[in-house]
């Protein structure tokens, strides 16, 4: 939020009244403000007493949300939250009938912000009300949990990450599968193939095109302003209002940051990358399926972490699986570590032979969150916001990268592959991809690859250095009052 000019600087408490109940004019007539979280400082409650929970975004993964939390005993829904009414309600009622009772419905996240008896938020929303709807929820005194990607940029994942740490909250990250076992047992696998060189995060889902574009109307139950939050309020270009908002750029970040992130956090569970690296480079198109949507439905990103090298791959064209079945491909000096998307993890000697393998149970996830805000203790969460950022935050340097691109001939991409530095294969893999598009009927003659910009990072900064046009897609343009604060507005 920027303060207006001739304004002296809000105290805290002005800022998050300000900020988050500007809207509410009823709330503002009485006077009545958030409770303050003192900073540093994490609520702790009572075993016999009950989390109040409001879960924002109800119409799919939020359902999830719900029920995990009122199938415990420790946790009553208070709140459903839907810009969509429809869609509200009726879960809702379905929600009642499962549960026997009905918690409140809202469209508008603020009027549960206001409510200091909420003790956390589960948020589930699409992609661009991520950041928002987690920072305004700390500042408001609540505990968050947050789907994955954990921000529509890289900068709003930071910001999560900061007031997290300023209000003393506990965040946890969606990414379910840091609470199985299975991938942090996996590091031993790791250890018996030798110095890692290339770590491989696939995502191959086979989808179909979403329509051709046109001017399609809001759907009439929806509060389309509420909707959008931090986004622009453009014409719908799409046929299907929800979900397809995944492949548009000022809503989603693609199958990469829809699904990818899964791979790309499993394999930071595995080994070792706490960082974003030296570099990223990014190829790849949306080809073949010629629709109203923008992000690319085949895309492989390249990371130069020093020693190793992350490679991320999309494609949403039918394909056989990724070697080894790896979702997570681990290549050691002695051999492999492939994971599935279930709980398999199996060692391959350098000729592909399986030579272990262990497997787990799913985890909790939604558990671990409720234990550690009981316990007041953030170390105990599995999927710590700063985590997912991270891992959130390598999708977005491959969107990034594409997004600055140019469309490139084979031996344009040739030349720029052959001159990274990477420990991957790169003029291979270009070659297994132009045949999977050949195979799937695209001519790459007449729709060519786009080559992304090659981008240095700065990962102590999260930055590009001395690229200002790299720099400005870290953030957006916000539509007021719907505002991620500045790091020094928190």
């Amino acid at each position: 939020m920027k303060l207006r000019a001739d304004s002296k600087r809000l105290s805290r408490r002005a800022f998050v009244q300000e900020s988050i109940l500007a809207a509410m004019a009823a709330q503002a007539g009485s006077g009545r403000l958030l409770a303050e979280p003192a900073a540093g400082s994490a609520t702790r409650v009572s075993p016999n007493e009950r989390l109040s929970v409001a879960v924002l975004g109800v119409r799919g993964r939020g359902q999830d949300h719900a029920q995990a939390y009122a199938s415990r005993s420790d946790c009553t829904v208070s709140y459903l939250c839907d810009p969509d009414r429809e869609v509200g309600q009726s879960f809702l009622d379905a929600f009642a009938a499962k549960f026997g009772y009905r918690p409140k419905f809202v469209t508008d996240l603020r009027e549960i912000y206001a409510d200091a008896s909420v003790d956390a938020v589960s948020i589930a929303t699409p992609n661009h009300w991520h950041a928002l709807a987690a920072v305004w929820a700390i500042q408001a005194g609540k505990h968050v949990y947050v789907e994955k990607p954990v921000s529509h940029n890289i900068s709003e994942g930071r910001r999560i990450v900061q007031a997290a740490r300023k209000y003393g909250k506990i965040c946890q990250g969606g990414t379910q599968r840091r609470s199985q076992a299975v991938f942090r047992d996996a590091r031993a696998l790791v250890e018996k193939i030798g110095p890692v060189r290339v770590v491989r995060c696939v995502m191959y889902r086979p989808r179909k095109p979403i329509g051709p574009p046109g001017d399609y109307p809001v759907p009439p139950s929806v509060d389309y302003n509420l909707w959008a939050g931090p986004a622009p309020m453009a014409k719908i270009t799409r046929r299907s209002f929800h979900y397809d908002w995944h492949w548009f750029w000022d809503f989603g970040n693609g199958e990469i940051g829809n699904n990818c992130v899964h791979a790309v956090d499993t394999a930071r569970i595995i080994v070792p990358m706490p960082n974003l690296g030296k570099s990223v480079l990014c190829y790849g198109g949306r080809l073949g399926f010629h629709d109203a949507a923008e992000t690319p439905n085949t895309q492989v990103s390249i990371h130069d972490l020093g020693e190793q090298t992350l490679v991320q791959e999309v494609r949403n064209f039918p394909t056989p699986p990724a070697y080894l079945g790896g979702v997570v491909l681990v290549v050691g000096q002695d051999g492999y570590v492939a994971t599935s998307m279930g709980n398999r993890v199996a060692r391959f000697d350098r000729n592909g032979k399986e030579i272990e393998s262990i497997t787990g149970s799913g985890g909790d996830h939604f558990g671990n969150f409720v234990e550690a805000v009981k316990a007041g203790k953030p170390e105990m969460l599995n999927a710590d916001i700063e985590e997912v950022h991270v891992s959130s935050a390598f999708t977005h340097l491959a969107n990034i990268s594409y997004r600055l691109g140019h469309t490139a001939d084979h031996a344009s991409l040739q030349t720029a592959l052959g001159k990274i530095l990477c420990n991957e294969d790169a003029l291979a893999t270009l070659e297994e991809i132009e045949s999977h598009l050949r195979e799937n009927g695209v001519d790459l003659s007449a729709e060519p690859l786009t080559l992304g910009r090659l981008l240095a990072v700065d990962s102590a900064k999260e930055q590009f250095p001395s690229d200002a046009e790299a720099n400005a897609l870290l953030t957006r343009q916000y539509r007021d009052p719907f505002v991620v604060p500045s790091a020094d507005d928190l």
